[in-house]
């Protein structure tokens, strides 16, 4: 006889005729003690914790549940159908509380109902064996009836949630700079729109997107180093920089290698480089003699040779078109872009020491990690500044050089300028980190700010640092004179600094005509469109009164800026019923670590008290910005929707330490002020974040009506999960992204920095995902597009050196083109 039948005929045909419940089988006996068992432990947890929920002035429910299962499993145990009834009454009162909590939204249903589900079928499989004969039929429906809800789960688990869409008509603005082939600069053009206009590659045709090459540099990030990359784009070759600031040039069609520029820099605690600049003579100065070349004529003995003919300018190189990459070390570098050789005439020799000027013990605590900005004859680059340490952490000064020599044009520092400076710069001034944008053609340029440091107190903070903290700064491009200033946030103690480069790009005036705008981007998910020209809002800007605090030694601004006029993208108020977990009891325990913090809002001051900052300082909106699709008047970005707290400290707390290898997280010293100050990501003891998913969306924005067109979560759990456990499955839940979209004049938008290893085209208009192509390792990049002048094909270019969350590294940079 087969296992199955014996079991069947002993187990599942067992009948009590006798209602005597000691003639049950023991097969009987022992699968109710058993799930008896299982139900009084888990009641035990809840019944602990739900009581600790009630102490901070939770929900009830947790407690209140966990008594009732403890009795549902003494009485199963007993084999007593009342603790089957029992159970069915918890778990109906359970789904009353979580519809009420949260809707019928599905990840929110899944740490309410998953585990009482689950049990529910072992409890409707035993109910018909417990206490006098009844009917077996409803009770195995009943269990039929949880396994189809499983799998209705499962199938609903792998469809997006949540999906926004909406009617979407074109309106177009225009570029703020003439669209062209080449990408040479971070957001392509100085605009930063990341907008490439071109249409080889379509919605139609891109299912035939191949592998076209691919460049290997030899280098994977280790330690503190991370592959942020950017290519830029100049005729037939692309110009990438490695962790360790190298720079690399190769051929845009084939991938050959043309040169290789290793910096040897020396390693800092935040390591990387997202870019490299790129300048090309006019072509009156490269027809320049070569000064090197001079050969003086040749003289009697006695008489003194000529030097080089008056009136005719030398050029003091033969770097026509250089390679400007700042260095982890803080030292520019700038090479010939044809050779790969030092320029001779920068710097000494080609290299420039950027700590002039900016204080004894600079290193590591200032550095380099953006792309320098090119524009006209100037490098123009800022720094930056590692968060919390003291409040005399060196400038986060703005310098313009000349291109040709390295000697300074201007600076710009905390509302200062000026052509030269033979002092220091000022301490603690607002960073500038991200990468500016320029408008050439109205001689402006916009740098996005950070906050003074420390992050998280500000008492010391003087009023010229305080002006242009935070905010969009405009100045004069010829001369560094500040022109206009936009604060973000006011008194910013929460590191909402601006982290996402502004876009350019001109708005229709709903007369016919355009204004010329800036978007600006904000961790706080905040979108503000400004005139570029005066600094004014063009979508309306509001002032909200937000709260005071009580730390030391500390003021408080009375109101923060709320653009009204541009949607803004997770900054829902959260509260306790929005608290997550994969189960009910990391959900308890996030409910209660909610509760046990200060929070009233996204500007809830910091505190001697754990204080949740919401949306975190990773965002929102970080430095992977966002793109401008040009030809539709669509912004495209993706968003970050992980929590941080911050909690003053007067001293260290045990087992916390700040060690330089994580400044986010950690003691951090804040050396000046009164305190010091602990922080972390707002998680789960699995390392999932406390709040709903999704943990990121993809978004897109009409620009003309101001109003969000679709937004979708971004990434899946095929490549991550809990406690750094990769689970396979390609669950949309929607992850923190890192890097920026690129939009096509074909109605594309591609995008490769999620945490699952994948490159993916989206439909510009629809947010659908049309195609997507494996990779064997993640992504922090920004894809860029052009045509290969060689062979006329348009390719997608991509650095994938690894996701920010995984161990696996690689040094790959993959070039994708339709097959022939």
């Amino acid at each position: 006889m087969s296992a199955s039948l014996i079991l069947r005929n002993y187990v599942l045909n067992y009948t009590p005729d006798n209602p005597d419940i000691g003639q049950a089988p023991k097969a009987v006996r022992l699968l109710a003690a058993l799930l008896g068992l299982v139900l009084v432990l888990i009641s035990l947890p809840l019944m602990w914790k739900g009581v600790e929920l009630i102490s901070v002035g939770g929900s009830w429910y947790y407690a209140l549940a966990g008594l009732a299962l403890a009795v549902s499993g003494g009485l199963i145990a007993a084999r007593k159908k009342a603790g089957v009834w029992l159970y069915v009454a918890v778990f109906a009162a359970t789904v009353v509380w979580a519809v009420a909590e949260a809707g019928l939204r599905f990840w929110p249903m899944v740490p309410r109902l998953g585990g009482p589900l689950f049990l529910l079928l072992p409890v409707a499989l035993i109910a018909p064996y417990l206490g006098k004969r009844g009917k077996a039929g409803g009770w195995f429906a009943v269990a039929a009836a949880v396994v189809a809800a499983f799998a209705g789960a499962g199938v609903m688990a792998f469809r997006p949630q949540g999906v926004v869409q909406n009617d979407f008509a074109a309106v177009p603005g225009k570029p703020a700079h003439e669209p062209g082939n080449d990408s040479v600069y971070y957001g392509r053009t100085p605009s930063g729109t990341r907008h490439a206009p071109l249409d080889q590659i379509t919605p139609a045709n891109v299912d035939k997107l191949k592998l076209a090459f691919t460049y290997n540099t030899g280098v994977k990030a280790v330690k503190v180093q991370e592959d942020q990359n950017t290519p830029t784009i100049v005729g037939d070759t692309a110009y990438i920089c490695t962790p360790n600031n190298e720079i690399h040039a190769f051929s845009t069609s084939t991938g050959e290698q043309r040169w290789v520029y290793k910096s040897n820099a020396e390693a800092s605690v935040f390591a990387r480089c997202r870019g490299v600049g790129y300048y090309e003579r006019p072509a009156v100065q490269a027809a320049l003699p070569l000064l090197a070349d001079y050969v003086a004529p040749a003289v009697a003995e006695g008489e003194v040779a000529p030097e080089p003919v008056a009136g005719v300018d030398y050029k003091i190189d033969s770097c026509d078109a250089r390679i400007v990459m700042t260095a982890s070390d803080v030292k520019m570098h700038v090479v010939n872009a044809k050779t790969g050789e030092l320029c001779a005439g920068f710097g000494e020799g080609g290299v420039l020491d950027l700590r002039q000027g900016m204080g004894e013990n600079t290193f590591p605590v200032y550095t380099q990690t953006s792309m320098p900005t090119i524009a006209r004859d100037m490098v123009i680059f800022g720094g930056m500044v590692l968060d919390n340490q003291s409040v005399n952490e060196p400038s986060g000064v703005v310098r313009a050089l000349d291109i040709e020599t390295g000697k300074q044009r201007w600076y710009w520092d905390a509302g200062s300028h000026g052509v030269s400076n033979d002092g220091n710069y000022i301490n603690r001034s607002p960073n500038v980190w991200s990468t500016p944008a320029f408008d050439d053609v109205n001689g402006l340029l916009y740098l996005p700010t950070g906050n003074a440091t420390p992050d998280f107190h500000g008492g010391h903070r003087t009023p010229e640092l305080e002006a242009v903290a935070s905010a969009v700064v405009a100045l004069d491009l010829a001369t560094g004179a500040q022109k206009w200033v936009f604060q973000t946030v006011h008194h910013d103690l929460w590191d909402y600094d601006v982290a996402s480069q502004p876009a350019l790009y001109d708005v229709p005036d709903g007369k016919g005509g355009t204004i010329p705008a800036l978007i600006q981007l904000t961790k706080r998910g905040q979108i503000f469109m400004l005139n570029r020209l005066t600094g004014e809002p063009i979508a309306e800007v509001e002032e909200r009164p937000v709260p005071a605090g009580n730390a030391k030694d500390e003021w408080y601004a009375p109101t923060q800026p709320y653009s009204v006029g541009m949607p803004s993208v997770g900054t829902e108020m959260l509260t306790e019923a929005k608290m997550w977990g994969m189960t009910m009891f990391d959900q308890l325990q996030c409910r209660i670590d909610f509760k046990r913090m200060d929070y009233t809002g996204e500007f809830t001051p910091p505190s001697e008290n754990r204080t949740l900052i919401w949306p975190g300082y990773y965002g929102g909106f970080n430095w992977g910005s966002g793109a401008i699709d040009e030809d539709r008047g669509i912004l495209v970005t993706v968003d970050m929707r992980i929590g941080q707290w911050v909690q003053l400290v007067t001293k260290a707390e045990d087992g916390q330490t700040f060690n330089g290898k994580d400044f986010h997280a950690g003691l951090a010293e804040q050396t000046g002020t009164p305190y010091k100050a602990a922080k972390a990501n707002f998680e789960s003891a699995l390392g999932i974040p406390c709040n709903e998913p999704p943990f990121g969306n993809m978004i897109a924005v009409d620009l003309n009506k101001r109003e969000i067109i679709w937004s979708r979560p971004m990434g899946t759990l095929q490549d991550t999960g809990p406690m750094g456990i990769t689970m396979g499955l390609p669950i949309p839940v929607g992850m923190p992204n890192v890097g920026g979209p690129l939009t096509t004049a074909s109605g594309l938008t591609f995008f490769v920095g999620t945490q699952d290893y994948y490159l993916r085209a989206i439909d510009t208009q629809t947010g659908e995902e049309v195609w997507k192509s494996r990779l064997p390792v993640g992504s922090q990049g920004t894809p860029v597009s052009y045509v290969s002048p060689e062979n006329g094909k348009q390719y997608i270019l991509f650095s994938a050196g690894g996701a920010r969350q995984h161990g696996l590294k690689g040094d790959a940079f993959y070039a994708y083109a339709l097959e022939d």
